[in-house]
């Protein structure tokens, strides 16, 4: 098929692609599918989009199909990959014409050269740039703005690479065209300023549209293109040329705006990225900046987003690291005392003192909007994203400085605050907003000002009677005055003031002022309150706000809330019911249920009706809002299994959802091991009966595949049932042990994992011999060995990774393992005798203390009864689950045998099965110093 009749039929395929008929096209779109990897079918796309006489949305549609086609088949090693040839003649066809007239296409069409340029510039397209050049150049405005658009867009492209390779052919590049770029930003700037002050407003687009290009190109090179960029840089803080673009007025604001905001940007990158450079041009920069931000200067000529960036680039030169001098002044670098100096001469007491009070007195300050909204919409008050930069980035600013020239403005902020002592006016709005803002000032430098303000006899002289104003003016200053004792108490604020402080708050509480009640710090005395509050706010946000500080109060007082939760247990079913919709009220809910249920204990199984079903939901990974809910959903299931009193079948029946979890293997696997182990501590013979099996799948699937701390997760639940049900978990688990055994027999190389293979083996061979012995039976016939021979490996590979297990538990374990294999005639187990004393005497040297009463030596881990733990009054309850482990502890071996008595006993029976001259024999073969040893511990017996 020749080249014409091939553009005619794709064109007509396109052209069917742009149907709204799906009867036509879906056909088209197979078609060009197939087409994709045919030789030539690029060649034809590029005829048709540089066609601008054919429909707008067919040229489109081509130059996404070959935008396509580059990420696909341009690399030389991509399956179906294109010819060089056809590649060669492609690239020349792409930069022929910069005359693009649709603007959506002329950006793809430079997205696409720059994802070429990506792959073969410079070497196989070395014409590239030097043609854009020479384009951006060119008289045509046209053709000067698509080259322009499309050399940024390389220009990005190429400085986005990140092989030190492609990083220096893209310093290479940046130093050939540094200086025409810097050019080309000036020159358009000039032509935007004078077309705008001669009134030509759609050429100061066009050269502003031009500006805008250049300059992020300007960034780009700027940021990237350099490893210390020293030249040319000098331009880049032409003052006048910004100072003039701020101050045009124009029809093209919004654009200008973006101009301006991108100039700000190319500084603070070149600071962050080159702060060692940047040091000619800290003067000119704080100038600039403080000049717009903290003078009349930039009255009426500035907007937010300027001021934001501004005070950006003042923060980060009087925070940046490189600018200070070493502690020992002797060990600094030139080039940072140099900067400390520039700083100290621009930072004068006069201008400190002036950025000191302007932040306070001006960018503190409410505004019209906010006051507003407060009486409009109390609920979102506080909530706003309105000038929330903007704040943000005021108090920043206001720390940053604080923190870097205390010494000047300590004195400045207290005289504000000596200005306003007694009650403020509350005719007078402006002094009332002032105040606000001073007090915000105090609040935000807490701990630089924690040697200059006694806070305990200012609370108690003045902020004390400013709570008791009720003037509803004055509920301005009464929210301040909380927030701020909230931002001392952590600083400075005596514990006996505090009743004082309740008693306040309490009646703060009450105040018709919703704003003024959201603002608390979260105490007990106030949970009807705050539930009166949860209960008439309707806003979501306001909502988790609220049950946050429910939940903080809960976890504070822990048992003490259990006689005022009634209210709430009620409302939260409603609450849940009606947050279908929005899934973060529905995770402030489950935080909220999660310290509820810590705080009743035992008593929480009267929320099983509601908490199961919430569980449940949470926890479906079946259920879309599982995404958003799991995290908390897990975290509720864990403290309900350990507070819960006994098993019930709606508990057991949550199970059901463990399956699909663990096969996600996500970042919440280890909560979901602490479930099951949590199951297992409550009703293990239920437990495993039911799920065992699942579970057992879900481990093996889950050890192919798994680092070794998961490794050491998977195998602590395996141990865990072995403890809590020594028959029934060695039955539940048996496929998973052949693999523990050859592990152990193999010399398992990590450490942690080879101890917990150690102390699964040893429950086994202690507490289920009978099912030890067959295990040992199934392994010595699937590896052709003698049970003897095996037997022998295991505890000679025991014996040798003692030093793997650190935990004393795992060593007395061992220890009682190795020894319920005597007393023995089998010639193996008295060939190992000497490593089986060797191992106890270890774990006796662990395990045995001197009694503080007696004097003589104990066995430390035995366990005779339960004890209720004496609680201090900061300490909280043990769970249901707590007492569970303590009870179970007194029927484990390793709490309940006294190594000593064991170790005797076995030893006595050893030697009544061999009589005293043959376990005299079996004696000789341990060390004498072993010897001497082992009978010192058993002197006391």
């Amino acid at each position: 098929m020749n080249m014409d009749s091939a553009r005619s039929v794709v064109l007509q395929t396109l052209t069917q692609a742009t149907s709204q008929d799906t009867a036509v096209l879906k056909p088209a779109e197979e078609q060009l599918r197939q087409w994709e990897t045919q030789p030539g079918f690029y060649s034809v796309l590029l005829t048709i989009f540089n066609n601008h006489m054919l429909d707008v949305n067919v040229r489109w549609l081509a130059v996404l199909y070959f935008k396509n086609g580059i990420d696909r088949y341009w690399r030389r090693v991509a399956p179906h990959a294109l010819s060089e040839e056809e590649k060669t003649s492609l690239r020349a066809g792409l930069i022929t014409n910069f005359n693009e007239p649709v603007n959506q296409i002329a950006t793809q069409i430079a997205v696409l050269i720059a994802k070429v340029a990506r792959l073969d510039c410079p070497r196989q397209w070395p014409e590239l740039i030097p043609i854009l050049l020479e384009s951006v150049k060119g008289q045509d405005g046209l053709q000067q703005h698509r080259a322009l658009l499309t050399f940024y867009h390389v220009t990005k492209t190429l400085a986005s690479k990140r092989l030190a390779q492609d990083r220096r052919l893209f310093q290479d590049l940046a130093s050939g065209i540094y200086s025409f770029a810097c050019s080309l930003w000036s020159h358009h700037t000039d032509c935007f300023l004078q077309q705008i002050y001669a009134r030509d407003e759609a050429a100061a687009l066009g050269s502003l549209e031009r500006t805008l290009l250049s300059l992020k190109v300007l960034r780009k090179l700027t940021v990237h293109g350099f490893q210390e960029p020293q030249q040319n840089m000098e331009v880049m803080v032409s003052k006048y040329k910004v100072q003039n673009m701020i101050g045009a007025d124009s029809t093209c604001r919004e654009k200008l705006e973006k101009t301006i905001i991108l100039y700000t940007k190319v500084l603070l990158d070149f600071l962050e990225c080159h702060p060692c450079a940047f040091i000619p041009l800290i003067q000119r920069s704080l100038e600039f900046a403080v000049s717009y931000v903290f003078t009349p200067a930039g009255e009426g000529v500035t907007f937010e987003r300027f001021i934001v960036q501004c005070m950006n680039l003042i923060k980060m030169i009087v925070k940046n690291a490189a600018y200070k001098p070493a502690k020992n002044i002797d060990d600094s670098k030139p080039e940072s005392l140099e900067a400390h100096r520039i700083k100290t001469a621009f930072f004068t007491h006069p201008t400190l003192t002036e950025i000191g009070r302007r932040l306070v007195s001006h960018y503190f300050l409410l505004t019209e909007e906010e006051l507003a909204m407060w009486e409009e919409d109390p609920e979102s008050f506080g909530n706003t994203w309105q000038h929330f930069e903007l704040k943000i980035c005021t108090e920043v600013l206001f720390l940053d400085i604080f923190h870097n020239y205390s010494q000047t403005l300590t004195p400045v902020l207290l005289e504000m605050v000596e200005n306003l002592q007694g009650p403020t006016n509350v005719e007078d709005p402006v002094q009332l907003l002032i105040k606000d803002a001073v007090y915000n000032a105090v609040g935000l430098a807490a701990y630089e000002l924690f040697d200059n303000v006694d806070f305990d006899q200012w609370f108690k002289n003045q902020l004390l009677g400013e709570l008791q104003v009720s003037h509803h003016r004055y509920k301005l200053i009464r929210r301040r005055v909380i927030w701020l004792i909230g931002q001392w108490i952590p600083v400075k604020f005596k514990s006996d003031l505090r009743p004082i402080l309740y008693k306040v708050i309490l009646n703060l509480m009450q105040d018709p002022d919703l704003v003024v009640k959201q603002f608390l710090p979260y105490l007990e005395s106030i949970f009807g309150l705050l539930f009166q509050l949860l209960q008439q706010v309707t806003e979501c946000d306001t909502k988790m706000q609220v049950l946050h500080v429910i939940s903080c109060v809960i976890e504070r007082v822990n048992i003490q809330i259990r006689p005022y939760v009634g209210c709430l247990v009620q409302y939260l079913p409603l609450l849940w019911k009606q947050s279908e919709e929005h899934n973060m009220l529905r995770c402030a809910i489950l935080t909220t249920l999660i310290h509820l249920v810590q705080g009743l204990g035992a008593e929480s199984k009267n929320l099983y009706p509601f908490l199961l079903p919430v569980i449940q939901l949470s926890t479906d990974v079946h259920q879309p809002p599982h995404v958003y809910l799991l995290e908390d959903g897990l975290e509720l299931w864990l403290v309900t299994l350990e507070n819960s009193p006994a098993i019930t079948p709606e508990l057991l029946r949550l199970f059901q959802n463990m399956s699909a979890l663990l096969e996600m293997s996500s970042e919440n696997l280890r909560t979901c091991f602490q479930i099951v182990n949590a199951y297992l501590y409550l009703s293990a013979s239920d437990f495993l009966q039911n799920y065992a099996e699942s579970l057992c799948r879900s481990f093996c699937d889950l050890l192919k595949d798994i680092t070794n701390e998961g490794q050491v997760q998977v195998l602590k639940v395996v141990e865990i049932a072995l403890k809590v049900s020594p028959i029934l978990g060695a039955h539940m688990f048996q496929s998973l042990l052949p693999a523990v055994f050859r592990g152990i027999v193999d010399g398992e190389r990590y450490p942690v994992v080879m101890s917990t293979y150690l102390g699964i083996m040893g429950r086994v061979m202690l507490q289920n011999s009978s099912f030890f012995s067959s295990l040992l039976g199934q392994m010595a016939s699937e590896s052709s060995q003698e049970m003897d021979q095996l037997l022998g490996s295991v505890i000679e590979m025991w014996v040798d990774r003692m030093d793997n297990i650190t935990q004393p538990e795992r060593r007395k374990l061992s220890s009682l393992a190795l020894l319920s294999l005597l007393p023995s005639d089998n010639n193996v187990i008295q060939d190992k005798f000497c490593g089986i004393i060797n191992v106890s005497v270890e774990a006796l040297h662990d395990i045995m203390t001197e009694d503080s009463e007696t004097g003589t030596l104990k066995d430390c881990m035995l366990m005779s009864h339960f004890e209720e733990p004496k609680l201090s009054d900061d300490e909280e309850p043990p769970t249901e689950q707590d007492k569970r482990k303590k009870l179970l502890a007194l029927e484990d071996p390793v709490h309940s045998v006294s190594l000593q008595q064991y170790v005797y006993e076995k030893l006595k029976a050893q030697q009544a099965l061999l009589g005293d001259q043959g376990f005299g024999v079996l004696m000789e073969s341990v060390d004498t110093e072993l010897v001497r040893q082992l009978q010192e511990f058993l002197q006391v017996t």
